[in-house]
């Protein structure tokens, strides 16, 4: 394997919207919600793993997340998991994380990858990832893997890229905010435009050099830290600098404010899993076409249910159509579908309820 190849394992989200199997002190990234025998963590990094070497695989998480992480990856060592003391967004991770890289190796071509998404085609991932590492490599530029777009889904920002170019890497024109219905139908018309995945590839001296350019204020505060990073006075200049910085995401930061981003058309089949409803689409189904995962079923006239527990539960329903039900513990959920964009509030209210020991409400 390449020694310069390295990754940026994204493992600090909640996934509010996987409630109640997710949850602050234990989020969806950690859990093996395929049913498969592995966590989403554990597959994103074997994954990454077949094209760097697993000493290269960097994690960015938490605080509250780092026992979990080594328990979960025990090929990791300490140093490999890049901790952060409070919560602001992806930019500063990233610049965090990349800095520490160059300091232990200047020629490192590297990913950024969330770590609780879905990919079929692991092959395919690694070769499109391959393809981004050789251009990067010989070129100064920020990469990113593009998904096309099935359907106008407006739950995902867009990119769109220069229509007239006839190669595999295309340069980006701008990146789209998430989009109304209505719009989402108008770029997938246009033909030009891909769903934003959040996996990014560059050479470790592009992506300092875009901070160092678009985010100076930012990356000042980073900087300030060179010294002593992949030392043991790194932490201690962390907890103190790190709150310090903007709460920014890296596209806002440097991907819309650059002028040498390209993007590469993925060829293998992807799913951010961000919601019950995209698990269930993933799934294998019954002949009711139910997704049962960790459960046993006797099912009577019910059919396009997204049913989870623990244990291998025995699950009994009768005339249950389109409903998530999901068994964890001291919670029972039971949710239609096509309002599942609602569970993360409905999460928050009884978190409330109950802080205020009011378990019963409407």
């Amino acid at each position: 394997m390449n020694k310069n190849y390295y990754a940026i394992l994204m493992a600090g989200g909640v996934g509010s919207r996987f409630w109640p199997v997710s949850t602050e002190d234990f989020p969806k990234q950690f859990h093996d919600m395929l049913g498969t025998g592995d966590t989403l963590i554990q597959k994103t990094f074997h994954r990454l793993a077949d094209l760097i070497p697993k000493e290269n695989i960097f994690i960015l998480t938490n605080e509250r997340y780092n026992d979990l992480v080594l328990e979960q990856l025990p090929e990791v060592e300490q140093r490999q998991v890049v901790l952060e003391p409070a919560m602001r967004n992806t930019a500063p991770c990233i610049l965090y994380a990349s800095l520490k890289i160059q300091k232990e190796n200047p020629d490192a071509l590297m990913i950024v990858a969330p770590s609780d998404h879905w990919i079929e085609d692991e092959k395919t991932f690694s070769k499109n990832v391959q393809q981004a590492f050789d251009f990067c490599a010989e070129n100064n530029t920020l990469m990113t893997l593009g998904i096309q777009p099935t359907f106008p889904n407006t739950g995902y920002g867009y990119i769109e890229y220069d229509k007239s170019s006839v190669e595999a890497i295309k340069s980006v024109n701008q990146f789209r905010e998430k989009p109304d219905y209505n719009t989402a139908k108008e770029f997938i018309a246009q033909g030009n435009f891909l769903w934003n995945a959040g996996i990014f590839m560059w050479s470790v001296k592009s992506v300092v050099e875009a901070f160092q350019n678009n985010q100076p204020e930012l990356y000042d505060v980073f900087e300030n830290g060179i010294a002593v990073y992949n030392t043991d006075f790194e932490d201690d200049f962390i907890r103190d600098n790190y709150p310090k910085a903007e709460n920014i995401s890296v596209d806002y930061a440097i991907m819309e404010k650059s002028s040498n981003v390209c993007v590469i058309a993925a060829e293998f089949d992807w799913n951010d899993l961000g919601t019950w409803g995209s698990l269930y689409d993933k799934l294998d189904k019954d002949e009711s076409n139910n997704a049962v995962v960790n459960a046993r079923t006797l099912a009577e006239d019910s059919s396009g249910n997204m049913i989870r527990t623990e244990n291998d539960k025995i699950v009994v329903i009768d005339g249950l159509q389109d409903y998530i039900v999901v068994d964890k513990e001291e919670v029972l959920l039971i949710f239609p579908k096509s309002k599942e964009q609602d569970i993360k509030k409905r999460s928050n209210r009884l978190r409330i309820n109950l802080e205020n020991n009011m378990v019963n409400y409407e």
